[in-house]
């Protein structure tokens, strides 16, 4: 198990690393948290670019619960989000919906800079997320199997605990993994299963959700949703 984890927690830096080709020289200018809330509110029409509040709730903070909450989350994950939307080249985006077809932000993401995703990504990275309002487990039922697959995992499957890597409290871990804690129990099934699948490329995602059945992924969903800071 412990070999897993030190192979996960490498490949997650291996990732990351990479995942911004031609950055470089972006990276050299810091990010303006102003200028990404005024495309977070507004958007960008004569680009195209529609308001992210509009999706994503005031400061991030979504009442939809198939968009994400996005505040407080690290600015480096948001980045690669963005990017992973965006086909680079000849190379279809990294993240798409089931059955690899195109998902909402396949319309928005390209036509957004590199500087807008990191502007925009500092902005929502500075809000709070509203703990009073966010969502959080809805099942009682399946707490307790999803406690124990998110402290534990399941070993005679190979599926190392989630909190290795979101944290005991489901904080994240900064600029790799994001704060599940506060997110909407379906958008996490969802995104579970799209790493199933393979439509949403991880490759230690896939590996881990592959190894679940139904049941475990909507407990650990459920369950991940509803633990607090």
């Amino acid at each position: 198990m412990k070999r897993a984890l030190s192979s996960m927690f490498m490949a997650g830096s291996l990732v990351l690393a990479g995942v911004l080709p031609g950055m470089a020289h972006a990276q050299d200018q810091k990010p303006d948290a102003a200028a990404g809330e005024q495309l977070y509110l507004n958007g960008d029409m004569s680009r195209g670019v529609l308001a992210c509040i509009t999706c994503h709730g005031e400061g991030g903070n979504s009442t939809i619960p198939m968009n994400p909450n996005l505040s407080a989350q690290p600015h480096e994950y948001l980045v690669k989000q963005l990017h992973d939307f965006t086909p680079q080249g000849d190379k279809p985006a990294v993240r798409t919906g089931p059955d690899g077809a195109p998902s909402v932000m396949a319309s928005i993401a390209p036509a957004l800079t590199p500087e807008d995703m990191r502007n925009v990504a500092l902005y929502l990275t500075n809000q709070a997320l509203d703990w009073d309002t966010a969502p959080t487990a809805t099942n009682e039922d399946t707490v307790e199997r999803g406690q124990t697959i998110w402290r534990a995992g399941i070993a005679d499957r190979h599926v190392p605990a989630c909190a290795a890597c979101h944290g005991a409290a489901g904080t994240g871990i900064p600029a790799e993994f994001p704060r599940l804690a506060g997110q909407y129990p379906d958008y996490i099934l969802e995104q579970l299963k799209l790493f199933q699948t393979g439509d949403r490329k991880n490759e230690i995602m896939h590996d881990i959700a592959d190894r679940m059945n139904q049941s475990d992924l909507a407990a650990v969903a459920n369950y991940a949703a509803g633990l607090r800071p």
